[in-house]
């Protein structure tokens, strides 16, 4: 029995040595993606191309309801992480391996920037780490508000647009700060699966996502939940 619980803890060790190698491998790999990247597209030009083009949304322009359902659906630790979510990542990873797959992200909102600004979607793993180097030169370059605008603005909604202003008018015929609250969060629920949650074609799938973002709200203490149900028959 000690022989065997020996060769357990000789076998456990070598394996995390295995794979402290590999990851260090990918980790070097992914920093030097990120290198090269940031030659073609340094990290401080990225807000200034952003807010050069039209209908640019500010952040004091969104309404704090739309603030808080993306921040609560996507990235409850926004305010406070420095580019990565170490919880979410453990959590992911640990999926991930019970999976064998990439499925689980963990990615912050400053994560997806990165991913969808310098890098290609693909599932590698030294795509991840440079998106993780990207993340923290991103959090060091901009406030979490600008890092906030240069998100909204720029991730799909479905129906071909980009953008929060884009889909504020293609899906509600307004501005975004002239959404209401049930507006406001069904938008801040569509770019989890934008073809799936198009309000166009799918209300009842868009609510269903939206009734889950409010759950998420009311998790994050940013609404209550009487207030949750009078956003969800707002429409009604």
């Amino acid at each position: 029995m000690i022989l065997s619980v020996k060769f357990i803890k000789k076998i456990t060790s070598r394996l995390l040595v295995v794979i402290m190698i590999i990851l260090g491998f990918f980790c070097v790999k992914g920093y030097n993606l990120y290198s090269d990247t940031i030659k073609q597209t340094p990290i401080e030009d990225i807000a200034d191309n952003i807010q050069s083009q039209d209908n640019f949304t500010y952040y004091d322009e969104l309404p704090q309801i739309y603030i808080d359902a993306v921040i609560s659906a996507e990235d409850k630790r926004f305010e406070k992480h420095f580019g990565i979510d170490l919880f979410a990542i453990s959590r992911a990873t640990w999926t991930d391996i019970k999976t064998f797959s990439f499925a689980e992200g963990g990615s912050t909102i400053t994560q997806q920037i990165a991913k969808n600004l310098l890098f290609t979607q693909e599932k590698k793993l030294e795509r991840k780490f440079a998106e993780i180097f990207a993340a923290f030169a991103l959090e060091k370059e901009y406030s979490k508000k600008e890092l906030f605008e240069i998100y909204v603005n720029t991730i799909y909604f479905g129906d071909g647009y980009y953008g929060i202003y884009d889909a504020s008018q293609g899906y509600f015929g307004k501005k975004p700060s002239e959404l209401t609250d049930y507006e406001a969060v069904m938008l801040a629920g569509l770019p989890n699966a934008p073809s799936d949650y198009s309000p166009n074609d799918n209300i009842e799938l868009a609510e269903k996502r939206m009734s889950a973002v409010l759950d998420r709200m009311i998790k994050c203490k940013k609404i209550t939940k009487e207030k949750a149900e009078n956003i969800m028959n707002e429409n009604n």
